[in-house]
């Protein structure tokens, strides 16, 4: 490492090219902890240790490598006869290195294995980390943040990690170079073809075969990034009516004469019907049970759009029918008992034609309803709301809440499909409130300087992709998925100009409101100053932007495990503070705080503004009780939904007891374990549980934080 002199500003230029702020503060720890353990004879004066950093600084050279100014340090102690001194200076340097160099993942690979390492464990509610090749991925996970935080992170932001300042995510998966979400381009490869496992698949000549290549590709994709991926099903009523065409030519061929053209085309719609629930069948079990790399079912969203334009939209509206009516069913449990499944995620879109108002599609709407009553999905993205929001446009979005900024080809077209976000920094507004204590010139002062810092973060995420060829994930880069690059080829065209995102997160706008206000943001002064936060971090995103052509976004952060590791790192460090770190875990986002008594169709009024600045990943939802024999009630939450927000969900509880047979919800109890309230049973692997984590459904539990979490909910109906 060395520091170089850029006027009268000293910078430093790591090994590793990077350039940071000279810190005078680390050689002064340095020589006072020596200072600490000689003889009060050996030691020297704060004056002298100010004398020995000023002669570095005053040195006049422009490039000084960082052991010739631990040598000059040496040598100035030794002239100054403290020879002592200069040597346990030299044995803490040694130690430092040492500390540096070390790994330090012993500990908690070994306690992963022995199912101890609850952190690791709970960090994700949709992985068993029981399972063997789950904990393969742990493991592997440990070992790339020890890397990542020992040598591909500047200091400053792995301390600012370790701090709770700010959330670099997915550091277990950074050592690699792979990126967050995406929304695979399924149309192209289905049309071009596409290689996997250096096999080629040709496009499908029917809708069974067209379901089996979109499961695998799913599974290939997500084996290659560490983020959910979408796929719009609108792209599978081509091979509908392929299937359609073929049987009708084959009986027409066979029993064209002898059969009339009404018989004929009820035996075809027969069959077409026959394949389009294996088809939708498979596509509900492949995911479900298969197991990518990652050890886990592929964190998967299935877009059902009914689009106008579309010359396939009766096809699609059998094909989205079938989808939701195989959800409401539900899956198999291993007692025969039809459950809940996590996997896909559906989103529902609302459209004119749909939205409960007489249109044609209405009856797949109430599909939608009852489905959502009994299995928490599909979720709703208002077509109206969206358009208004993204020039014009409807598209999905990528795994369970980030958004795509508007990209148009040199054509002018718009493109969605086949973009992909680069990765996500969060940062942790309550504890900039906590430290602001009320003074608001401080807090805006603070957030400043914490903005530089995930600006900073977020650059490594992005630098970390340059240069990274298509040979490290050819599904995405080379056979269709994001791209269809060379062999070799850089990726780089596709991580500048806007074609990817970039996300600045955030977390707990209801804390930092409430304490640097006193109040909720949902009260007028509270709202006044959440919106002014919201405003300066979406301008932040806008400005980088601007400036670097990267896209930028600004993200309403899930925090599944966040909400509970920045509350703990907090209470840790000020204590418990009322309504912030007292309960567990702070509240997801731009959310209403979990506890708060609002009825949903406010809720959902008040959370729409957010949704708007949060354009590059925003999410609400409503927690409702039992609806299923109250649909006309929820419909009239899904009309709401169209006219005043882009993006909402219901949650509500879907839960079976193996002991007892019990459906219902199981309960969290005083000690915050979960328990049938029927017979008592508390043990995990005799109940099914699922609960809305973030945006995904979760099914393998959940961290402390988020079981607080999930408990203190009010129901908003």
């Amino acid at each position: 490492m060395v520091f170089e002199r850029k006027g009268t500003e000293v910078k430093v230029i790591k090994r590793d090219g990077r350039v940071v702020d000279y810190n005078r503060n680390k050689i002064l720890v340095a020589v006072r902890k020596a200072n600490a353990e000689v003889e009060k004879f050996e030691k020297v004066s704060e004056d002298d240790i100010d004398g020995i950093i000023a002669s570095i600084e005053n040195s006049g050279r422009d490039t000084v490598q960082v052991e010739d100014i631990q040598d000059m340090i040496e040598q100035k102690l030794m002239a100054a006869g403290k020879f002592v001194l200069a040597k346990t200076y030299i044995i803490y340097r040694y130690t430092r290195e040492l500390v540096r160099k070390a790994n330090t993942t012993d500990d908690s690979i070994m306690s992963l294995i022995q199912n101890s390492n609850k952190d690791v464990m709970e960090e994700n509610s949709n992985k068993n980390a029981y399972i063997a090749s789950t904990q393969r991925d742990l493991i592997a996970g440990e070992v790339s943040k020890d890397l990542t935080k020992r040598v591909l992170l500047p200091e400053k932001v792995v301390q600012a990690h370790e701090e709770g300042v700010l959330h670099f995510h997915d550091m277990d998966y950074f050592v690699q170079p792979i990126f967050n979400c995406c929304l695979i381009n399924i149309g192209d490869m289905l049309e071009n073809g596409t290689v996997m496992n250096g096999k080629l698949i040709e496009s499908p000549k029917s809708f069974q075969v067209a379901c089996t290549v979109v499961t695998q590709v799913i599974a290939a994709v997500a084996s290659s990034q560490y983020g959910g991926q979408s796929v719009d099903i609108r792209h599978l009523g081509k091979y509908l009516r392929k299937s359609a065409d073929k049987y009708r030519a084959r009986y027409n061929e066979r029993f064209g004469g002898t059969l009339d053209a009404d018989v004929i085309e009820t035996m075809v719609e027969e069959r077409v019907n026959d394949e389009l629930r294996s088809g939708v069948q498979t596509i509900q079990y492949q995911i479900n049970t298969l197991m990518t790399t990652n050890g886990q079912s592929p964190f998967v969203t299935l877009f059902l759009n009914l689009d106008k334009d579309d010359e396939y939209i009766g096809e699609n509206a059998k094909i989205i029918e079938e989808v939701l009516r195989q959800r409401l069913e539900g899956i198999k449990n291993e007692k025969g008992v039809f459950v809940t499944p996590a996997f896909p995620k559906l989103i529902y879109v609302l459209d004119e034609h749909n939205c409960l108002k007489g249109g044609k599609y209405d009856y797949i709407t109430k599909l939608a309803v009852k489905c959502s009553a009994k299995r928490l999905y599909p979720d709703y993205i208002s077509a109206k709301k969206m358009r208004e929001n993204y020039e014009g446009n409807v598209f999905s979005c990528m795994g369970c809440r980030s958004f795509l900024s508007s990209w148009q080809d040199e054509n002018g077209a718009y493109k969605w499909e086949g973009r992909f976000n680069q990765g996500v920094v969060s940062l942790n507004l309550p504890q900039i409130g906590i430290l602001a204590k009320d003074n608001e010139e401080y807090f805006w002062q603070l957030l400043e300087e914490r903005l530089s810092l995930c600006f900073e973060a977020l650059m490594c995420r992005h630098h970390a992709l340059e240069g990274v060829t298509s040979d490290v994930s050819p599904i995405h880069w080379q056979y269709g998925a994001i791209a269809r690059l060379g062999q070799g080829e850089k990726i780089d065209k596709l991580l500048h100009d806007g074609y990817s995102t970039i996300s600045l997160g955030y977390i707990g706008l209801y804390e930092v409101t409430k304490l640097m206000t006193g109040e909720s943001h949902t009260t007028e002064k509270g709202s006044k100053f959440a919106l002014k936060v919201m405003n300066r971090l979406r301008r932040a995103t806008d400005t980088w932007k601007e400036e670097t052509g990267l896209g930028f976004g600004l993200y309403g952060t899930p925090a599944e495990s966040l909400c509970y590791r920045f509350a703990e790192i907090d209470k840790r460090r000020f204590g418990e503070i009322e309504d912030v770190t007292d309960k567990g875990y702070y509240t997801n986002s731009y959310h209403v705080d979990v506890r708060e008594e609002i009825d949903a169709f406010r809720k959902f009024q008040f959370e729409s503004q957010f949704q708007t600045i949060s354009s590059g990943g925003a999410i609400s939802y409503v927690e409702i009780p039992n609806l299923q024999h109250n649909l006309p009630a929820l419909e009239e939450l899904v009309k709401f939904i169209y006219d005043n927000i882009q993006y909402a969900e219901f949650n509500t509880k879907s839960d079976y007891c193996h002991v007892c047979g019990f459906d219902g919800e199981i309960i969290i109890n005083e000690n915050l374990e979960w328990e049938c309230p029927n017979c008592g049973n508390k043990d995990h692997n005799k109940m099914n549980v699922t609960r809305r984590t973030c945006g995904y459904l979760g099914e393998n539990f959940w961290n402390v934080g988020k079981t607080k979490e999930i408990g203190s909910r009010v129901l908003h109906i």
